[in-house]
């Protein structure tokens, strides 16, 4: 499995039936960003069912995608264009695991 150190989220939901080419072309009008630079850029669904990752490997661009049966993944919320989170967290995500709870910090005007 491609593990990558950094990963820029798309937080809009795209069209799974996109390819590396219409992929591309996202990642340098909505980030300004050459999509060969290294980083990896993942997509989502509307559904949430279903990611893409989108990442340059010195030779050639990797187009990965993966599907849940059951669920939906964590995505971070509209609001943002974009949404970078680490490698830890990308594999938090790939699982289905809500990350967001995992790295929650608690809030500060909650007593015991």
């Amino acid at each position: 499995m491609i593990s990558p150190e950094q990963v820029f989220l798309i937080v809009e939901p795209v069209d799974m039936r996109w390819g590396i080419e219409r992929l591309s072309q996202q990642v340098q009008s909505l980030l300004h960003r050459s999509p060969c630079d290294g980083t990896a850029y993942g997509f989502t669904n509307r559904a949430r069912s279903r990611i893409k990752l989108l990442i340059w490997d010195g030779t050639g661009v990797w187009l990965c995608q993966r599907r849940l049966h059951r669920g939906h993944f964590y995505w971070p919320k509209p609001g943002d264009d974009r949404f970078i989170m680490s490698a830890e967290h990308w594999q938090w995500l790939t699982t289905g695991v809500d990350w967001q709870r995992l790295c929650a910090k608690p809030q500060a005007h909650w007593q015991v």
